[in-house]
């Protein structure tokens, strides 16, 4: 199962994690095949906030919402449970200063091709959980 670890830290504390720390570990959970995608992002400071309201944009410079701790980064891991993507997680060196919330992904692509193919073969009656025989 696919899990996103979202890194939340104070960014005042960033200095007391070491890029070369969290370059290993990113190695060593790539090589363990857990890790499927991962990044770091740059300052909160450089964010830019989008909306889209009754068809109108709106740009707003900085993060959504004024928090102690901001996203710094992300990993996106397979495990085979919930307790195992959390093992992986409190490996994360930024848990030490911040935290890691672990959240299971949501295969929507996945969801969406299955009723589109449900439709195209038992019809539109498929879409409301019916066959239509």
């Amino acid at each position: 199962m696919k899990y996103l670890c979202l890194v939340y830290l104070d960014e005042n504390r960033l200095d007391e994690l070491p890029d070369a720390d969290c370059v290993a570990y990113d190695r060593a959970i790539r090589q363990s095949g857990h890790c499927l995608a991962s990044e770091a992002l740059q300052s909160v400071t450089t964010a830019t906030t989008v909306r889209m309201r009754n068809g109108k944009l709106s740009v707003t410079d900085g993060p959504f919402a004024e928090t102690k701790e901001q996203l710094a980064g992300f990993y996106m891991i397979e495990a085979r449970d919930l307790n195992e993507a959390i093992q992986v997680a409190a490996k994360i060196p930024p848990a030490r200063v911040g935290c890691i919330e672990v959240r299971p992904i949501r295969p929507i692509r996945e969801t969406v091709a299955a009723a589109e193919a449900a439709v195209r073969t038992h019809g539109p009656a498929a879409r409301q959980g019916r066959n239509a025989t």
